[in-house]
């Protein structure tokens, strides 16, 4: 691209990859988040590949190289936005969700291993189990045993199963809705608390927030900078130790970001409040895409069979799984499994979906209201405790398995 463009290269570069998450975020809004942003920035971009867009594109534009380095500053970010009291109210919500990751990753690999390949199927889960983070681990796992086929499989898990996860929630929190409808006209209920409740107090830190005179940007970087290199810097000495990747370095920083976080070193968000999650994002969005620029056509076509299977037969270990977990907390078995799909979304997906049913179901601000209450806490929780955590926890731990 450099030879092409000359100086102007990184600029162009950059600026047609805003342009084409632009066009996905506007699509994923005039859609609700059906059609994600990254289905289309993705389709976007391998159309480009294949029709002259230069493979070095996420190269030129050095956003590649940025979202390496501050995936641990992500991650370490990610962990101060965990909410005890949140978790504690919601147990259920979590036991049901970790359930769900464990029935990703058993169905995968005890069942999926001699249907798909031992490799693809540990390829396969933690993209499953969670997003973009997960899925550039495994990408990575994958590229260092020379499998960009498997690279790119995980880069499509991520991009594509939305469209598996959505009608199932969607299902499932209607029928949920519809029993919460019936026992708020009866009165047969028990009130839940809505969301801003479980964020009204403050628990006291041990350690200060930075005064406001000293809160600048750059502040905040250096301190989620400092917590993600203490990661780094753990998970190296224990290889060095043990001469075993006992703890990732991802799972170290988002572990390192919850104990921060709850020292009061770190404050809550730190990279919106740094004004940096946006272009953060990007960066990492670069990583998970970057994969898609040696996708041919035949590569794709050959890829299909494995990523449909690879997604049926993870939403099947998450309903068995959800159903065993339902029985175990004694929860609704349609809740434990729209629970168990919020793997398959996340955030935003888990509030818009949440609010879409509570709409369509509800009749009247007050009912509407009181079944939000009843199932969006859960598909938070669920969400978070999936994407954010668990999943990053699997690929961790299923990465050195591969080519082993």
């Amino acid at each position: 691209m450099q030879d092409m463009f000359g100086s102007m290269a990184g600029i162009i570069a950059i600026a047609f990859i805003l342009l084409v998450f632009a066009i996905g975020d506007i699509i994923s809004v005039k859609t609700k988040s059906i059609v994600s942003m990254m289905f289309t920035s993705s389709v976007i971009l391998l159309l480009g590949f294949w029709l002259g867009v230069p493979t070095d594109l996420f190269e030129t534009s050095q956003l590649l190289g940025i979202g390496g380095l501050i995936i641990v500053i992500l991650l370490a970010h990610m962990g101060t936005l965990l909410n005890f009291q949140q978790l504690k109210e919601q147990w259920r919500t979590v036991v049901v969700a970790i359930f769900a990751i464990i029935g990703i990753a058993v169905f995968l690999f005890i069942v999926g291993g001699p249907i798909i390949g031992k490799e693809t199927a540990i390829v396969a889960a933690p993209p499953i189990a969670g997003g973009v983070v997960a899925g550039i681990q495994m990408g990575e796992a994958a590229a260092k045993i020379g499998r960009d086929d498997l690279q790119i499989l995980a880069t499509l898990l991520v991009v594509v199963q939305g469209f598996f996860g959505y009608p199932i929630a969607s299902y499932c929190l209607r029928k949920v809705a519809k029993k919460v409808q019936l026992q708020y006209r009866e009165g047969d209920f028990v009130k839940s608390k809505n969301v801003e409740e479980y964020t009204s107090t403050k628990p006291a830190k041990l350690i200060p927030e930075t005064s406001a005179k000293y809160a600048s940007n750059n502040v905040y970087l250096a301190k989620v900078a400092l917590v993600a290199l203490l990661a780094t810097g753990l998970s190296v000495g224990i290889t060095k130790v043990t001469g075993k990747n006992i703890l990732d370095k991802n799972i170290a920083a988002l572990l390192l970001g919850i104990i921060f976080s709850e020292l009061g070193f770190l404050e809550k968000d730190i990279l919106t409040r740094a004004n940096s999650q946006g272009l953060a994002m990007a960066a990492l969005m670069v990583v998970i895409f970057s994969s898609l620029a040696k996708a041919t056509p035949d590569i794709v076509l050959q890829l299909l069979p494995s990523l449909f299977l690879s997604l049926l037969l993870g939403v099947i270990g998450i309903g068995i799984a959800s159903f065993i977990g339902s029985k175990v907390v004694k929860m609704d078995f349609f809740m434990a499994f729209a629970i168990g799909t919020s793997a398959l979304f996340g955030f935003p997906g888990t509030f818009i979906i949440s609010n879409e049913v509570a709409n369509s179901i509800g009749e009247g601000e007050e009912e509407t209201q009181f079944i939000l209450n009843e199932i969006l806490p859960k598909m938070l929780v669920a969400g978070f405790i999936t994407v954010s955590i668990a999943s990053v926890i699997l690929a961790g731990i299923m990465a050195p398995m591969l080519g082993g």
